[in-house]
């Protein structure tokens, strides 16, 4: 795989930028002179965090279509392309899939919520970045831009009430190998 160029410069959308990996991505590739837009949910810190670090905000859920498709219009209209596009929107609930003591299921909402997010959310945000980069000409490197997901140790070695989690993460884990 040829070698991304410097991120100087770089226009990179970062899923999940709000808090946590998605939000430590944000600023680390902010810091090293990328352009970068924010997505996360509109009841985020988002807003806050793009300001802090001197980026764009995207309110979507990844699992919205026409809210995704606004982002990248926005991306497209303030920065005029995509370069990178960082993965990192998730959740993750614990739970088991019946408790035996309890003598109950798991609410199969907190189960469809949590591959809606993390597989399709993923793959929606995917097919709608990758158009974007889609229409760069090639660099030097032949390459239009690049798509980094992020998984979780939990996609080889889930733990007891992570069924559904380890099991979306698998999936992301298994879509790009």
């Amino acid at each position: 795989m040829a070698a991304l160029r410097s991120t100087k410069g770089l226009v990179a959308l970062v899923t999940g930028g709000a808090s946590g990996l998605g939000k430590g991505t944000a600023e680390v590739l902010a810091k090293a002179g990328a352009r970068v837009a924010i997505l996360d949910l509109p009841q985020s810190k988002g807003a806050e965090v793009a300001k802090e670090i001197g980026a764009i905000f995207t309110p979507a859920s990844v699992t919205n279509e026409d809210e995704i498709k606004a982002a990248f219009a926005k991306v497209q209209s303030e920065y005029g392309r995509l370069d990178a596009l960082v993965n990192c929107a998730g959740i993750a609930y614990a739970f088991k899939l019946y408790s035996v003591q309890k003598k109950k299921h798991v609410d199969f909402e907190k189960i469809r919520q949590t591959m809606d997010v993390n597989v399709l959310g993923t793959f929606n945000v995917i097919r709608h970045g990758v158009a974007l980069m889609g229409e760069h000409e090639k660099d030097a490197n032949g390459q239009r831009g690049v798509v980094i997901n992020t998984a979780s140790v939990a996609a080889f070695d889930g733990q007891t009430g992570q069924s559904a989690y380890s099991a979306s993460k698998g999936a992301i884990v298994g879509s790009w190998t």
